[in-house]
């Protein structure tokens, strides 16, 4: 135990036949709003009592000498010392901010304090037990590299769930998209347009073949690339178009794609925030030349690091694969035929890929529920405007981010981010538009990429968030935005309906894999 926090504790414990008055004043001393009730003889903890239930005793005609034992209050919450982190998120609520923590003695040794030691996270993988069975069957016969059972076995089922032919597991998302662009043998004095309104890693990929990227702005209405806008940008150098499923949200492929095939160009899909997304009933990853996935850890699904390119065109995966590994014969060993690279996945990644897979479905259901929940909470409140959905679209919520927007709001994106902050809610901001990147700069004037920059907000959308957690989010906005409460019976009665949507779509038309639910998971 460190000082400060023994200090704390015995500033705020008190023997439990103090008087109200003294409570009061370890209430005052903490900061903390509680006073621990400590049996002065053994040192045993025999519960605590807050502000609130100290206000309420006085308003019934308990006075400041009456003793605090006497005073009403719930049973209180305590863990033991070394209780994980997921346990204790369940202890919390609005009314429990502070959990102590005891010993072997019911001693209080720490304060388990809301604020301090478990904030609502933007992202979190969902890892459990069969991850982990899988990860120890590589240790125990010894295929942890990339050679083994589940790297093709990953392959085959993100393959069956785009619809594609092929699937070429990757080291991550930016070497798949290598990848696909050296594969099309783009190249130097090459253009390949790109949205600004991605994560840099889009772009870079271009860069790394010596091809330049060619920024254009997003649709309002989908925060995608703007097709109008690729029209603008083509030129006798353009070689290939790369539409980014932005946040989930599939980009509108059809005029796309037309353009594609009336200029002669490639078009790699950028899925990386996108897996068990619908293009017109169609699974993302399955519409262009070739598309990529990211499995990081805050993705939808995670391998770690780690990625995927897919495609049906079978003239291409002979190459990639030689790319991918050091350019290296299948034939012959150790003999080189082009310059290649190491971006090859172990199977250990994969065994958790594979993992993860069997229980897609089950993750997205989650995150519908997760973005049903803000959307009903969050709709009628003047300026904040909801993730897109557009009438062909079947999105998924990699994370629920808002637009707030100053103009009708009366408050800024960043002043809710501090706010959110103080109460323990993490947030992020949208991507700054590459074009305004130190490295990429190019004096562009895109308003829809600046001001999606400029206002966006994710909000926590992490897997395993409960209802509560969203309910405690949507309080915390509503009162910024001094909007009335939500009760949170009335949140989830009318959050029924798929992701942003009034149709719902079945399990079925969203599916990839059966839903596999553990408990651990």
């Amino acid at each position: 135990m460190s000082k400060s926090v023994r200090e704390t504790i015995e500033a705020i414990s008190i023997s439990p036949q103090s008087t109200i008055r003294q409570a009061l004043r370890a209430i005052n001393t903490g900061a903390l709003g509680i006073a621990l009730l400590v049996e002065p003889d053994s040192g045993r903890f025999a519960g605590l009592v807050t502000d609130g239930d100290i206000r309420r005793a006085l308003l019934k005609g308990l006075g400041l000498e009456s003793s605090v034992i006497d005073v009403p209050r719930p049973k209180s919450k305590t863990a033991l010392l070394g209780t994980s982190p997921e346990n204790l998120h369940h202890m919390f609520s609005d009314q429990v901010r502070v959990v102590p923590l005891l010993d072997e003695h019911e001693h209080v040794v720490d304060l388990a304090i809301l604020n301090q030691r478990l904030r609502l996270p933007v992202a979190e993988p969902s890892l459990g037990e069969r991850e982990l069975h899988y990860v120890s069957e590589c240790v125990l016969t010894g295929w942890v590299s990339s050679a083994g059972a589940f790297v093709t076995r990953f392959e085959e089922m993100v393959a069956a769930c785009c619809g594609t032919q092929y699937a070429i597991a990757t080291s991550s998302g930016t070497t798949a998209l290598h990848l696909a662009l050296l594969a099309l043998d783009i190249g130097p004095g090459d253009e390949v347009i790109v949205p600004s309104m991605t994560f840099i890693a889009t772009a870079n990929a271009v860069r790394y073949t010596g091809a330049t990227p060619v920024f254009v702005d997003s649709e309002e209405e989908t925060w995608n690339i703007d097709p109008a806008h690729i029209a603008r940008a083509i030129t006798p150098r353009t070689r290939a178009i790369i539409p980014v499923h932005i946040y989930g949200h599939p980009a509108n492929m059809e005029p796309v794609l037309s353009l594609a095939q009336q200029h002669r160009l490639y078009v790699i899909e950028d899925a990386a925030e996108a897996h068990g997304a619908r293009y017109q009933g169609r699974p993302v990853g399955g519409l262009g030349d070739l598309a990529i996935f990211s499995f990081y850890g805050n993705k939808i699904i995670t391998t770690g690091e780690g990625g995927m390119v897919t495609t049906s065109r079978s003239d291409l995966v002979d190459k990639i694969r030689l790319l991918r590994d050091h350019g290296m014969s299948r034939e012959r060993r150790y003999w080189h035929t082009v310059l290649g690279y190491n971006y090859r996945l172990t199977n250990l990644q994969a065994a958790v890929g594979v993992a993860q897979m069997e229980k897609l479905d089950a993750i997205l259901a989650e995150k519908h529920r997760i973005a049903r929940l803000y959307t009903e909470g969050l709709r009628d409140i003047p300026g904040i405007r909801l993730p897109p959905h557009a009438p062909w679209a079947e999105p998924v919520c990699w994370l629920y981010s808002i637009l707030v927007e100053p103009g009708r709001a009366g408050r800024t994106r960043d002043e809710l981010m501090m706010r959110l902050n103080e109460e323990g809610i993490d947030t992020r901001p949208l991507f700054p538009p590459v074009h305004r990147q130190p490295i990429y700069h190019t004096g562009q004037n895109l308003p829809v990429a600046e001001y999606l920059a400029e206002t966006g907000l994710s909000l926590p959308s992490a897997i395993g968030l409960r209802a509560e957690d969203i309910f405690r989010v949507v309080e915390k906005i509503r009162r910024f935005f001094s909007k009335s409460p939500l009760s949170r019976s009335a949140l989830e009665r009318n959050s029924s309906g798929n992701y942003a949507a009034t149709r719902k779509v079945s399990p079925q038309e969203n599916s990839c894999f059966p839903v596999f639910l553990w408990s651990q998971n």
